[in-house]
């Protein structure tokens, strides 16, 4: 009866997704383009802004063109960077004050998703100031405009410059969840590849598989739509093609610009149709051991693939044809096989493990509550799990 419900829930919000005020940001695009986004801030009139990002990107001087440039046309700014890998309210709040002490007109997101999602949160916490994060978990809490928001990420996977979720933890409860509002689409991206070319072999890993994992989700489920289908087949391939280059050589220029706009388009996609079960297990993960979102969805991307069974068999033997690693003869069922191996392979030849270790065994009924919660009746997944189906796959994704 629960699964019902569910169904019929999803379903109406997929009818309901088409009169919702959508937005795609307005992009700067290409290696070298971050030298153009002050010029952009200037454009509109903007003379101080608050930049978010974190202590690692402020110590490479990636910064540094951009600062550069804002100083160049008199654009005052400040910069936050104690954004931490999963951003936590004390992050958001932290910003929040520094936004509104020093009276700024905008938000600059400039890092991985962390940043990115923490200032989506500072927006809306000075959209809705007699609101708390936790008031504004969920869907469309916000419903008001933020400050403009530009972004620039410096890694290939989360595509949150294009997404309405920001995710945020509870350090206290070691809750993660998103909120999520189309209020929340920055106004502004800039895709330049040449932030990622310094990017570790790891982290590009990681968010590369990421990125894979909002494409495929979002193409198994059930919410699709003829772009979203689109862009998760684009997705795919350009992740085939590029990720173990750009893993393997970090300074190939097309595989690392390839990879941006896959975490773009991947971002797009399952904005609108939705992710699954790998990330409410993940985002549970992240939120009781802090393990990096990307790394999390990598590890248990396959393992939920093979758990669905049946239920994907058809379109993930679509990807594997499109991938081109199939026969005439094989049958669906094997075709789908063949594509979960690709990506333990891919995982493989990066050093992603195949389980994840430190896991408390007494934390999975909590875990499983909270995964339960975050899917059901929410997300439109070919296989809609039980809390005893959630405790199964914690088993088998733990050393």
């Amino acid at each position: 009866m629960y699964r019902l419900y569910a169904r019929l829930f999803q379903n109406g919000l997929k009818a309901g997704m088409y009169l919702l005020p959508w937005r795609e940001p307005e992009l700067l695009i290409g290696p070298g383009s971050l030298e153009g986004l002050a010029g952009k801030v200037k454009s509109l009139g903007i003379g101080s802004v608050l930049i978010i990002t974190d202590r690692d990107i402020a110590k490479l001087g990636l910064l540094d063109v951009m600062l550069v440039g804002l100083d160049s046309l008199g654009i005052k700014y400040l910069v936050y960077d104690k954004t931490v890998a999963n951003p936590t309210i004390d992050n958001i709040e932290e910003a929040r004050g520094l936004y509104l002490a020093n009276e700024c007109e905008a938000l600059i997101a400039f890092g991985g998703g962390s940043p990115i999602d923490c200032a989506k949160a500072v927006g809306a916490r000075i959209a809705r100031p007699n609101k708390h994060i936790p008031e504004l978990k969920g869907l469309f809490h916000v419903r008001k405009r933020i400050p403009t928001l530009f972004t620039v990420p410096t890694t290939a996977g989360t595509g949150s410059e294009a997404t309405l979720a920001a995710v945020v933890t509870n350090s206290r409860t070691h809750e993660k969840y998103a909120i999520s509002d189309t209020s929340l689409i920055p106004h502004y991206a800039v895709l330049d590849p040449l932030l990622t070319i310094k990017l570790p072999p790891s982290i590009t890993a990681a968010t590369g598989i990421d990125a894979l994992t909002h494409a495929v989700e979002a193409y198994i489920g059930n919410s699709n739509t003829k772009e979203t289908w689109k862009d998760s087949r684009e997705v795919v391939q350009l992740v085939f093609a590029n990720l173990y280059e750009a893993y393997r050589n970090g300074e190939n220029l097309t595989a690392r610009t390839n990879m941006q706009w896959a975490s773009y388009l991947a971002g797009k996609a399952f904005t609108r149709a939705y992710v699954g079960n790998v990330h409410a297990i993940a985002h549970t993960l992240g939120g009781f051991y802090n393990i990096p979102h990307g790394l999390a969805n990598a590890i248990i991307l396959p393992h939920v693939l093979e758990y669905y069974g049946k239920t994907v068999y058809e379109p993930l033997s679509e990807l594997a044809d499109l991938i081109g690693i199939t026969s005439r003869s094989d049958t669906k069922r094997m075709k789908a096989e063949k594509f979960i191996e690709e990506i333990r392979m891919l995982n493989r030849l990066m050093g992603i493990p195949e389980q994840v270790e430190g896991i408390v065994k007494k934390d999975i009924p909590l875990m499983v509550e909270r995964a339960a919660s975050e899917a059901n009746p929410l997300y439109p997944v070919p296989k809609i799990l039980s809390m005893r189906e959630f405790a199964k796959l914690y088993d088998v994704i733990r050393v």
